[in-house]
């Protein structure tokens, strides 16, 4: 592949954007959590090339992104459990799982061939403009290689997929930092992943979130016991920073980098992958060793992504 295109959030680079998008190629956008690799959702080339792009496992289903609830809705059989919740956080960080539609014209390489699809609306105001004028949806996984730390500014996602896609378009910094809350609608509302939206809003409207999930099959992304990793190794709930540990840092205390000096969650998360990926290149060598995070909120989101990337790999 030439060159990766960096691309303006402007009309002309979603124009050439959605030119690229129709010819199958990939193109990496910006959304509120984080960026995403962005590949026509009905064609089997485009989402193949998204697998091929980050190493990612193909029985590791992806997210469907679209611009507003008719796209949604031809995608996914929504009952009253899905209405209420699109209805309260859409568009915004929040993934549903559901019931595939009979017609939804779906690669089955974006469901890994199960019966259920994952579905976003993102809030983000270039990627839905990207999504509408591209007029379907877009298979979006983060914008890294698999496995990898997830990329929240144009210049990560260049440094991990640069030649091996077809453009990215410069949206600035991602706001809220982490991936999507993601929930299976089920017999039961399932949490499958802590994210962007936190449980404590969700459970203010569903009443207590059964927990769900499988790492050895997953439902939907982000399930993996080892991912969001740096290359340098994690040692979490550090209290006591060794001499020979790069320290990240939580409030006040000493440290080399710190998520949040004054201890905000969702300043913490905004600053995670970023943080992480400055840690690996100071490290040489050196374990990143983690402050403790509250485990509430947006906390509960971090401290997944943290025991995952200190996960044996």
């Amino acid at each position: 592949m030439d060159d990766t295109q960096i691309l303006a959030p402007d009309a002309d680079g979603l124009h050439r954007a959605v030119a690229l998008l129709r010819g199958g190629q990939l193109v990496a956008f910006p959304t509120e959590t984080v960026y995403g690799l962005g590949g026509d959702a009905r064609s089997d080339l485009a989402v193949a090339r998204i697998y091929d792009a980050k190493g990612r496992p193909r029985f590791n289903p992806l997210i469907a992104h679209v611009s507003d609830m008719a796209m949604a809705r031809q995608l996914a059989v929504f009952d009253d459990r899905a209405e209420a919740l699109a209805a309260r956080f859409w568009p915004g960080p929040l993934t549903l799982v559901l019931p595939q539609h009979p017609n939804a014209g779906l690669s089955p390489y974006v469901t890994a061939e199960l019966p259920t699809v994952a579905i976003r609306l993102p809030a983000h105001p270039v990627a839905r403009a990207l999504i509408s004028a591209f007029g379907g949806p877009l298979a979006a996984p983060s914008a890294n290689p698999s496995g990898g730390v997830s990329p929240t500014r144009a210049d990560h996602v260049m440094a991990g997929l640069s030649g091996r896609i077809a453009a990215v378009i410069d949206g600035g910094p991602c706001t809220v930092g982490v991936e999507s809350t993601i929930l299976g609608l089920f017999a039961a509302t399932e949490l499958l992943r802590p994210g962007g939206v936190t449980v404590e809003e969700i459970e203010a409207l569903t009443g207590p979130l059964a927990i769900g999930g499988d790492a050895t099959r997953p439902n939907a992304p982000g399930q993996l016991a080892s991912h969001y990793a740096p290359n340098a190794a994690v040692r979490l709930e550090a209290l006591d920073p060794r001499a020979d540990e790069l320290r990240i840092g939580f409030g006040a205390g000493a440290c080399d980098l710190n998520l949040s000096p004054q201890g905000e969650l969702i300043e913490a998360a905004a600053n995670l992958f970023h943080l992480l990926r400055s840690a690996d290149a100071l490290a040489q060598g050196r374990t990143i060793a983690i402050a403790p995070i509250p485990d509430t909120g947006l906390g509960r989101a971090i401290n997944d992504r943290l025991r995952r990337a200190a996960a044996p790999r």
